[in-house]
């Protein structure tokens, strides 16, 4: 018989550049063969790379204002931009730093549900349950970074910040892996009575 003894979850300390838990754990998942530092080095490049396309994308914007106030002071017929007319979150929300961006990409990522076998008469049938937080945030770590170790040809820190990217704009890899996952649980919705 057991002693009653549960373990209980080991303290993580928040990484040493952002003093965030979630990105320190993020770290600990791309960590191969305990070597943190070249895990921190990959993440923290990734996190460059993304800083300075935020800064030129800001840079372009600030441009493209501009030439527009000119152009209508001048008194021409301005044609407004694409982030004029959708109202981008980065006009709402101020500066970008690859931090939000980092959050903003797990946030998208993350399922809300998913399929689990279960056997019912001697027939598996594929059941549609809810995701705790936890489990979606494992799941969405786990998706991310086998998009980018997928790739080849580039090193990791690149592969990285443009799966973080696209995953923030709701394109790429890990994002069409969560659409499928809910592709699956829509279909198998039918048999969510099975669900233990």
């Amino acid at each position: 018989m057991g002693r009653g003894f549960t373990a209980s979850e080991t303290q993580l300390k928040p990484d040493p550049r952002h003093g965030d838990l979630v990105l320190s754990r993020f770290i600990n998942c791309i960590m191969k063969d305990g070597k943190k530092t070249r895990a921190q080095r990959v993440v923290y490049g990734a996190f460059d790379l993304i800083d300075e396309r935020l800064k030129e994308d800001a840079e372009k914007e600030a441009e493209a204002k501009k030439k527009a106030a000119e152009d209508k002071a001048a008194g021409k017929d301005v044609k407004p931009t694409n982030a004029q007319l959708t109202g981008t979150p980065e006009e709402e929300e101020g500066e970008r730093s690859a931090i939000t961006l980092f959050h903003e990409a797990l946030e998208n990522v993350r399922p809300n549900v998913e399929v689990r076998s279960r056997r019912v008469g001697g027939t598996n049938y594929q059941v549609p349950t809810q995701v705790s937080k936890k489990r979606a945030q494992s799941l969405a770590f786990r998706w991310i970074i086998d998009a980018v170790r997928s790739e080849k040809g580039r090193p990791t820190a690149q592969k990285l910040a443009r799966e973080l990217w696209d995953a923030s704009h709701r394109e790429g890899r890990a994002m069409s892996k969560r659409d499928q996952t809910h592709r699956m649980a829509d279909a198998n919705k039918a048999f969510a009575h099975f669900a233990w």
